[in-house]
């Protein structure tokens, strides 16, 4: 908190509207941060449907494993965020923790302590006492109100530079629905959803296993295609509630194939794109946004490799963050993917300007003709690796100084 907000920031928070059955209220508790609101709460209402994805490190927070246990249940009541502490690492005192916060906001929903998902992000390895966010669980319960978005937003930021939020509409069998969503996330961002936190509301009826499944492929074109600093976290989560408040289908959604779902579903990866792009763009210290797509790959798994061995090398993202077109860099991190591509078919363009084909420098190549591009906000870079047919597209930013500056001061 307090960093210099990101130049890639949008311009303003969008107005979110209420979802039906939603209710937020924010609190402050002294967890780390001082005078700031550091606890969400969202409160919805019974019967909400509820799906989950979350990180694949192994060394993953107590929270995480609570709400992937939590989901066999497939329902939700609400949703606790606490900022500044990571609860993670923390042994036997992280899961007394999670069950404590889960036990009393149970207590006051009347309702089954796995209805209480949880979600922690801040300082890895230190003792969660739940004691200030279990004392106000009541006061939040009571101020909880539908159009509290922006409030809360900010309170599950750390080094974030800027409050992330989303809203979409969709038609489902002949009704429109409202998709809304938060996240945060700046610094240990990586495929597998990294230090980042999202939540994802809708008042669509939509039964968990469906929701489920629309969700996993919404996050696998969108936030495991972004990175900043190639760090997994041990506390990725997004998790989707949906309430069901804008009325059952005519007939039940049985799965996510249904064509009545396409549109929803497009709307959906809509929202978590743009979330995740956010997310992006406030990459810590972050002056560029880099955009990397990469065609002729063996299938598309090996395509989205290759791009990310582009997005995660220190040594493009300093060049970039220089304004130097230093495309040999890129033809490096191609080449140590461990993925097929040919070295003689090789195809690499910046901004739209072909630098080097078969195999070497384009010889109509001038590095003037790109500078204008280099010194962007916006930098793309695309690759034909000339083996077949694969392709995949994903989104890092620079690596400035200022990432020291905020990760080496991250803790005092």
């Amino acid at each position: 908190m307090g960093h210099q907000v990101s130049p890639l920031a949008p311009e303003r928070f969008p107005e979110l509207p209420p979802i039906d059955g939603v209710r937020l209220a924010t609190g402050e508790t002294g967890i780390r941060y001082k005078n700031r609101p550091d606890v969400l709460l969202a409160v919805m209402d019974p019967g909400t449907a509820v799906a989950g994805c979350f990180t694949k490190s192994k060394s993953r927070s107590a929270p995480v494993d609570w709400c992937v246990e939590s989901l066999a249940a497939g329902l939700a009541r609400a949703v606790v965020i606490n900022a500044g502490n990571a609860n993670a690492f923390t042994g036997k005192a992280g899961v007394a923790t999670v069950k404590a916060v889960a036990s009393a906001a149970a207590r006051l929903l009347k309702c089954k302590p796995h209805n209480i998902y949880q979600a922690s992000t801040g300082v890895i390895g230190e003792p969660l006492n739940p004691s200030p966010i279990t004392a106000a669980l009541p006061q939040l319960m009571e101020a909880a109100r539908p159009d509290a978005w922006s409030e809360a937003a900010r309170a599950i930021m750390t080094t974030d530079t800027f409050a992330k939020a989303c809203t979409v509409t969709a038609k489902l069998d002949g009704r429109t629905v409202t998709i809304n969503g938060i996240a945060k996330g700046s610094g240990m961002i990586a495929p597998d959803m990294a230090t980042m936190l999202v939540f994802i509301f809708t008042d669509a009826a939509i039964p968990p296993r469906v929701l489920q499944k629309l969700l996993s492929r919404s996050v696998g074109s969108s936030f495991n295609c972004i990175t900043v600093d190639g760090d997994t976290s041990t506390s990725d989560t997004v998790l989707m509630f949906a309430t069901g408040a804008a009325g059952k289908p005519v007939k039940a959604l049985a799965s996510a194939a249904d064509v009545r779902l396409k549109g929803f579903a497009k709307a959906l990866d809509s929202l978590c794109l743009d979330l995740a792009l956010q997310v992006a763009r406030d990459g810590e210290g972050a002056e560029k946004l880099i955009e990397i797509a990469v065609t002729g790959a063996e299938n598309d798994r090996a395509a989205h490799r290759i791009a990310m061995s582009i997005a995660n090398s220190p040594l493009v993202k300093t060049a970039i963050a220089g304004e130097d077109a230093n495309w040999g860099r890129v033809v490096m991190a191609i080449g140590k993917a461990g993925e097929k591509a040919i070295r003689d078919k090789l195809r690499i363009t910046i901004g739209g300007v072909t630098v080097a084909r078969n195999g070497m420098r384009d010889p109509a190549y001038k590095e003037a003709e790109i500078m204008p591009h280099m010194k962007g906000r916006h930098v793309v870079i695309t690759a034909d690796v000339g083996v077949g047919k694969g392709k995949a597209r994903v989104w890092t930013c620079d690596l400035t100084h200022r990432y020291i500056d905020i990760n080496g001061s991250y803790r005092s």
